[in-house]
């Protein structure tokens, strides 16, 4: 929990340790932004490792205002920070207390949260009067407490949370919640880069396991643990355990390079271009839509990214069947209609079911800010993957047959 000379929550538990990991999560929201900008960061101590990412996280042009722990002298934080060179220094400002920080675009509890609800209440709502409108405050509680802290936590994101992330690789796990408390604008998007995803496990620099994907293996090769238990003398044991690797396979999620022309609308998804075309959806409102339809096979990667820069406002699912993703009655499978609005007007992702899929995977709740590109869900198996574009803004690129992939091929120019 977060203590400071003006906000104060005791830890009845003893300390949470956040490592790299989570510290790296924590300050995710700093790194995203790429306009210069002011952080508050509340809580450090020199060994921190929330502080080291914070500082490593500073684009020229940023300042950083850092809250010493309870337990911490200004002095020695001072000392500590002007010890990393003048660059650091010159950017970095260590206060007596809280009440002498001013408003930030991003505020981060550098300790978790693990005293009870009512503290957790009031420390959050100190710390809110630090934010810049639009501004976030990221804070971390530790998953394995249901009560007190946690509770509130989850309170708190259920009515303002613009994300939140589980990082288990930390002793003990964390939860990450991102909260807003005020309208952010669609505009503020566009100066975004894709969040950072610390539940994908990474295989190497450029490619990474989604979190479901380690779920889906790990039940595999449960599977095959008690089949072999069970029946000793049968190989059937080797079925589920054969199939944990496809089956993480499926879930890959490699790093993508983004193109960084603001004119481009990228493809939401891996796969090949089923239809391009201009139709109206009352849903949508009155205006005229380009609709690009991409087909997703069980070989491609089923990740789905952004097309664009913008501000979720809308977020529902449509009831229907369950036919062959490639058919054009596959636009009334059951779907996922994720609503954006952008500098260029509304635009919508729908995650459709196939004939093998059944399960969306959203994670950008409403008022969450997305960076074209960046990740926001999936679809398990087979599964088709539609955007939705103000046609007279919008001129298509690519055409039925095309293959595509997600988050870096240019599907669509804004004119």
């Amino acid at each position: 929990m977060t203590q400071s000379p003006a906000v104060r929550t005791p830890d009845r538990s003893g300390p949470v340790r956040l490592g790299e990991r989570a510290a790296r999560t924590l300050v995710s929201e700093l790194a995203r932004i790429n306009d210069p900008k002011a952080a508050l960061l509340v809580g450090a101590a020199p060994e921190s490792a929330v502080l080291t990412a914070a500082i490593e996280a500073m684009l020229p042009g940023d300042t950083l205002t850092v809250v010493p722990a309870e337990q911490v002298s200004a002095t020695t934080l001072r000392e500590h920070v002007n010890a990393q060179g003048r660059w650091v220094a010159e950017r970095v400002r260590v206060v007596d207390s809280l009440a002498e920080a001013e408003t930030a675009a991003v505020v981060i509890a550098a300790e978790a949260f693990t005293g009870t609800a009512d503290e957790a209440r009031t420390t959050i709502g100190a710390l809110t009067k630090y934010l810049a409108d639009g501004a976030v405050l990221s804070v971390a509680t530790p998953v394995v407490r249901t009560a007190g802290a946690a509770a509130e936590l989850d309170r708190q994101g259920a009515l303002y949370g613009v994300g939140n992330d589980l990082v288990l690789r930390n002793n003990p796990p964390v939860r990450v919640y991102r909260l807003r408390f005020t309208p952010a604008d669609a505009a503020a998007a566009e100066q975004l880069a894709p969040a950072y995803r610390p539940s994908s496990v990474p295989l190497s620099r450029d490619m990474h396991i989604d979190s479901n994907g380690v779920t889906a293996a790990g039940i595999a090769l449960g599977l095959a643990a008690l089949t072999r238990l069970a029946r000793p003398k049968s190989k059937l044991w080797l079925l589920p355990a054969l199939a944990a690797a496809p089956v993480a396979a499926f879930f890959r999620d490699p790093e993508r390079d983004v193109p960084e022309d603001p004119s481009a609308v990228v493809a939401a998804a891996d796969g090949q271009v089923l239809s391009v075309q201009r139709l109206t959806d009352e849903r949508f409102g009155d205006s005229e839509f380009l609709r690009i339809a991409v087909f997703l096979s069980v070989l491609d990667v089923h990740v789905n990214r952004s097309p664009v820069a913008g501000k979720v406002v809308d977020y529902f699912v449509a009831d229907g069947g369950f036919v062959n993703a490639m058919k054009p009655d596959a636009e009334h499978n059951v779907a996922a209609y994720t609503v954006l609005d952008t500098t260029h007007g509304t635009v919508v992702v729908a995650q459709r079911t196939g004939l093998i899929a059944r399960r969306i995977v959203q994670r950008a709740p409403i008022g969450a800010l997305l960076a074209r590109g960046e990740r926001f869900g999936l679809i398990r198996f087979g599964s088709r993957t539609d955007v939705y574009l103000p046609a007279d803004a919008a001129e298509p690129l690519v055409g039925p047959g095309d293959k595509v992939i997600g988050g870096s091929s240019v599907i669509a120019r804004w004119r």
